[in-house]
């Protein structure tokens, strides 16, 4: 979940530093002065890398690599820029720097993107295939992080944000970092030098300071409100860059004796190698825990501030920097863009194609061993002809001849990284129409005949199945929803707001009110076809993942988050039900246990039962459908599976997993008797087990929610329940 910017090759340095290594080109980002280059800065690219690999493949874990890399992104690029600007008469051109920064960063980009697409096609079940389009546009439109923050956020496509280009987020907060800051600089610039003269620096300084700290607040609100967007967001993020802009115009007025120095850099080595195992930066970042790697990286820059501005103490760093400036490390970081680029679409790619959610320590090695050599075959044969403007030679060219036959080998090798990048654009765009032009056609669903796709009708009433295709397709499954997330009728993961839109018999006076999350949400579409049918209405009062609860600190269903605005949703919600005294209110009763198979009614549930009844208000209690999960407990797509080569048994679950053998709401019934059990259990569930597919129709939309077509199907059998409880109506 983390990126970087692209290492480059070190310079060598001019006191003997390290052993010779290979120069970098005139374009690079590095910083030097006086024939001074930053090795040990390098190596910690290399080191930060390789945390970030090592604790993604083996441990599941953000190590903070990715902060250490945004601060040093900061200080290369943004320290440089800077540090023009407050030059008096140095120029300032946009354009190079744009063009330098295509040609340091699409190359290699492109090149994975498209090695992704094909292990996609070829690994990937085609309902995966939209997703992959998607970020793939995003990834190279440098808007992944947001693509990634806006399926966060988005309780239906949530799962999808684990995707082999995952990790391109922080690319992209990086390049929009990039422009952004160009342009912030050139427009400064322009002003500060004439209005401020030869106090320009000081005028800089207070800018980004200020914009630093609101970055960082901003980043503190935001991680408190919603981590899990917030990880994603650009200004989030932002002041880990500019504190490393910063920090790279003013490290050459930064003085410290020497035992000082090297107390920082042990320390802030120390801190950078141990922040993954000791911090979880997954539910931590960006708040203030990330001020741990991002403080250490700032340290350890400015450990080695006096080689870098006082010429009386060359040839005198800390050991750690020296450490770091060997030709390991520097080599390490030479290629730690590639290999950052690689090592996380290998290792989703390789666990999609074993089926498996983590891998052994041997498997893990295999998975970093060929990240490394594409890191280095990329790096030796993409990054580095294209960004230097020349092929690999061991020797410069001696004519004009010479310099035009080393020149071919580049133009091709860029001409087809261009063609590559326009036919994975050109694919991805014509997949996306295909889908539009599938799903425009879905609407047909709602009008499929009962006796092609009986449904749920064949576990109840035995109907017959002919032999047609199974309705919805893998592909239209994602988007056959209730109507009532169509119309934007549910509070999302932000919103706290009640949300009330009317279905069924909109004129009744007869009134349910549909209250919870999108488990008691997809019954609307049964809901709606009986309100018109026996003339009441459906109030709904729903809300993104967020049953109707006393918890003090709900946890969002699946991956166990704090969720406290579903905390202040209920504080609201409940009081507003009360006050509508509809006549009934339909919700959930049950969920899946967490610790053992079958499901329970959560004691949190008893306090809602208690508000009702004190008030006289009955709840039609809905006993929950069962969650596929596969034998580790994670959830899994039916309609991936299917569409993987699973069939109907395959892709299903034993109904022991997912439901008790009794309805646990039986139990409460006669502490609260206007609760009124409901239980469509045998309507999705055979008596052993639960198949993905009943009656010609594809059960699940997703992992947990029923599809709507199939929701159609349980009509009769939902009606036949409510009538009974609510004595409204007989079959």
């Amino acid at each position: 979940m983390m990126t970087l910017a692209p290492a480059r090759p070190a310079r060598p340095a001019a006191s003997g530093l390290t052993p010779p290594v290979p120069a970098p080109p005139a374009s690079g980002m590095g910083t030097r002065s006086s024939g001074f280059y930053r090795h040990d800065l390098d190596g910690l690219r290399g080191v930060a890398i390789a945390l970030v690999a090592v604790f993604h493949v083996w441990f599941g874990r953000v190590s903070g690599g990715v902060d250490v890399f945004l601060v040093l992104s900061g200080f290369f690029f943004g320290g440089r820029l800077l540090r023009n600007a407050i030059t008096p008469g140095a120029p300032l051109r946009p354009v190079p720097e744009v063009t330098r920064l295509v040609r340091r960063l699409l190359p290699a980009l492109v090149v994975v993107l498209a090695v992704s697409a094909v292990l996609t096609i070829l690994i990937q079940p085609e309902t995966r295939w939209e997703t992959f389009a998607d970020q793939s546009l995003a990834s190279l439109g440098y808007y992944q992080n947001w693509e990634l923050a806006r399926t966060a956020a988005d309780y239906l496509r949530a799962a999808e944000t684990v995707s082999p280009l995952q990790h391109i987020w922080s690319m992209s907060v990086q390049g929009q970092f990039y422009i952004a800051f160009l342009a912030l600089i050139l427009l400064c610039a322009f002003v500060f030098r004439r209005v401020f003269g030869r106090h320009a620096r000081a005028a800089f300084v207070v800018l980004l300071t200020g914009l630093t700290v609101a970055s960082f607040v901003y980043a503190v609100i935001a991680h408190n409100t919603d981590q899990t967007t917030a990880y994603y967001d650009s200004f989030a993020r932002a002041w880990e860059l500019l504190l490393g802009a910063l920090v790279g115009a003013l490290v050459p007025y930064v003085r410290c004796p020497m035992w000082l120095r090297t107390v920082l850099a042990v320390v802030a080595l120390a801190a950078i190698l141990s922040c993954g195992a000791l911090i979880d930066g997954v539910h931590e970042f960006p708040g203030p825990w990330a001020l741990v790697p991002v403080g250490a990286t700032l340290l350890f820059i400015l450990s080695a501030a006096n080689r870098y501005a006082d010429p009386h103490t060359r040839g005198r760093i800390p050991a750690p920097n020296r450490l770091m400036a060997t030709r390991p490390f520097v080599a390490l970081g030479a290629m730690a863009y590639s290999l950052y680029l690689w090592h996380w679409p290998l290792l989703i790619f390789y666990l999609a194609y074993t089926g498996g959610t983590r891998v052994n320590f041997v498997e893990g090695a295999v998975i970093l061993l060929v990240s490394g050599i594409l890191a280095w075959l990329t790096t030796r044969y993409v990054e580095e002809p294209l960004r230097a403007g020349h092929a690999p030679a061991v020797a410069a060219p001696k004519s004009p001849t010479a310099l035009r036959r080393l020149r071919r080998p580049t133009i091709v090798l860029g001409s087809t990284v261009a063609l590559l990048g326009v036919a994975l654009m050109a694919t991805s765009f014509t997949w996306r129409e295909h889908l539009t032009d599938l799903r425009a056609n879905g609407g047909e669903l709602a009008t499929l005949p009962l006796r092609d796709y009986p449904g749920a009708r064949a576990l109840i009433n035995d109907a017959k199945v002919p032999s047609v295709p199974m309705r919805p397709t893998v592909l239209e499954a994602k988007d056959d929803i209730p109507e009532s997330t169509i119309d934007g009728c549910i509070s999302d993961f932000d919103n706290i707001g009640i949300i009330n839109c009317t279905y069924g018999d909109k004129s009744a006076t007869r009134t349910i009110a549909l209250a919870g999350g999108s488990h008691a949400e997809h019954w609307i579409t049964a809901l709606d076809l009986l309100g018109r049918m026996h003339h009441f209405r459906v109030v709904t009062y729903l809300k993104m993942g967020c049953p109707l609860t006393t918890e003090k600190v709900p946890l969002v269903m699946g991956n166990n988050d704090p969720y406290p605005k579903c905390r202040q949703w209920n504080d609201r919600v409940l009081p507003r039900i009360i006050a509508d005294k509809p006549d009934f209110v339909f919700t959930t009763s049950t969920r899946p246990w967490n610790i053992r198979p079958g499901d329970v009614m959560p004691s949190s549930y008893l306090g809602i039962w208690k508000e009702f009844s004190k008030h006289g208000i009955p709840v039609l209690a809905m006993r929950d459908t069962p969650w596929m999960v596969d034998e580790d407990g994670e959830p899994f797509f039916p309609s991936d599976c299917l569409a993987d080569g699973g069939d109907p048994v395959s892709c299903g679950i034993e109904r022991s997993k997912v439901l008790s053998d009794r309805n646990p709401t039986l139990d409460y019934v006669t502490r609260f008797p206007l609760l009124k059990p409901l239980d469509m259990s045998d309507a999705v569930c055979r008596e052993d087990y639960c198949r993905a597919v009943e009656g010609n129709v594809l059960m699940y939309h997703d992992a947990h929610h029923i599809s709507s077509t199939y929701m159609r199907t349980m009509t009769s059998e939902l009606g036949r329940q409510i009538g009974a409880a609510t004595g409204w109506w007989t079959s």
